[in-house]
């Protein structure tokens, strides 16, 4: 293999998730708000599209009533009601409220995955599997690091 062409691969590879979240979305911010508002972790995941390790998140062990927000701009995300357990070390989730996340694919890591991002500010989530419980046979796996949980009062 030539080492250019070598180069152009990589270069194909990485480019697709180097430069982070990108689309309109009705909330934008400059890199330097982002960074502003967010810890180091935070914005690596949200705004490069990272992936927190697993079972670091205290959201992953959650169980308590209430709702899952968008740590970038509040939009309410995933209830309760429809978080379980999948065993990952990600907080999951078997279906999203209604108009709240937006998808598309994502071609890293040698396979096509299905991302996750907040709708309202592109804020990167996770990954969708359909490996999931039913009734969507959907494991919405997310980065705790993106969400914040509001409990029910």
């Amino acid at each position: 293999m030539q080492r250019r062409t070598l180069l152009t691969g990589l270069i194909a590879l990485v480019g697709t998730r180097a430069f982070g979240v990108t689309g309109s979305f009705e909330i934008t911010r400059t890199e330097a708000e982002w960074r502003a508002m967010l810890t180091q972790i935070e914005f690596d995941v949200m705004r490069e599209e990272a992936t927190e390790r697993p079972f670091s998140s205290p959201l992953d062990k959650e169980t308590r009533t209430g709702i899952y927000h968008c740590k970038g701009c509040d939009l309410p995300l995933y209830g309760s009601a429809q978080k379980y357990d999948s065993g990952t070390g990600w907080p999951s989730f078997w279906e999203a409220l209604q108009n709240a996340i937006g998808t598309r694919p994502d071609n890293s890591l040698f396979a096509t995955r299905t991302e996750a991002h907040c709708r309202r500010c592109g804020s990167h989530l996770g990954h969708i599997f359909d490996d999931g419980p039913q009734p969507t046979g959907e494991r919405h796996c997310l980065n705790g690091v993106s969400l914040v949980f509001k409990p029910s009062v």
